[in-house]
């Protein structure tokens, strides 16, 4: 993300400070700034962003199902999701306290620092380039979210289709693996019992979120098989 960014880390620079939690800023000995202000102007930037892309790619889509669809793909927890995928967490720098309580991995951490560095790349880039970047990352999470029912919720989503299309509900059935610190979830959705998505992720939630996602993805109920118990 850094280099797509083209800000990269050094000592002293914007970079730096997106990533610099206050917790961190709050042990040093002397006053040192913290990744706030900046995160404050980039969740500014990037919604500016993504509602443009939206106005311009959906056409048909009604203000406040705009609206809808916006805060669902930069709310925090998609925002962490983003951050995990490049690994900010690697770079944050965190105070003993957050360090030791598995702050690497916090979702509104991650989307926090995602955000600064946003900022960041605003002030020292410019907004065009910023939204090249951005657009072919945030354009597919607006699909996805377009393919599950605008801002719903994917599960819910998931389950109107498989009740209307099949008369069912569907479950899900979770594993996990890994350490407490490091844990692993794993979520398959099943239909009638069988599974038609599948998604892993640092919480059942999460986990559950992604496999219903990739459920509406290829959701063609014709060509599921279920038991025989389709409507006809």
């Amino acid at each position: 993300m850094l280099q797509a960014l083209g800000i990269p880390a050094r000592p002293g620079s914007l970079a730096e400070l997106a990533l610099t939690h206050r917790s961190f800023a709050f042990e040093q000995p002397e006053t040192t700034p913290h990744n706030e202000r900046l995160e404050f102007l980039g969740d500014a930037v990037l919604q500016g962003i993504v509602t443009e892309f939206i106005y311009r790619s959906y056409p048909d889509l009604p203000e406040g199902e705009m609206a809808r669809l916006r805060a669902s793909v930069v709310e925090k927890r998609t925002l962490a999701i983003v951050a995990r995928d490049v690994g900010l967490g690697h770079h944050l720098r965190l105070g003993k306290g957050e360090e030791a309580s598995g702050g690497r991995d916090k979702s509104s951490l991650l989307a926090d620092a995602l955000e600064a560095l946003i900022g960041a790349a605003f002030i020292e880039r410019n907004g065009r380039f910023l939204a090249e970047v951005l657009v072919p990352v945030f354009a597919e999470l607006i699909a996805e979210v377009v393919a599950a029912g605008g801002g719903q919720d994917p599960k819910g989503a998931l389950q109107e289709k498989v009740a209307r299309d099949l008369g069912l509900r569907p479950s899900y059935r979770v594993s996990s693996a890994g350490p407490d610190h490091d844990k692993r979830f794993t979520a398959q959705v099943l239909v009638d019992g069988e599974a038609i998505g599948e998604g892993v992720g640092r919480s059942k939630k999460e986990a559950e979120l992604h496999a219903a996602r990739e459920a509406l993805g290829g959701w063609n109920a014709p060509a599921l098989p279920v038991g025989g118990k389709r409507s006809a």
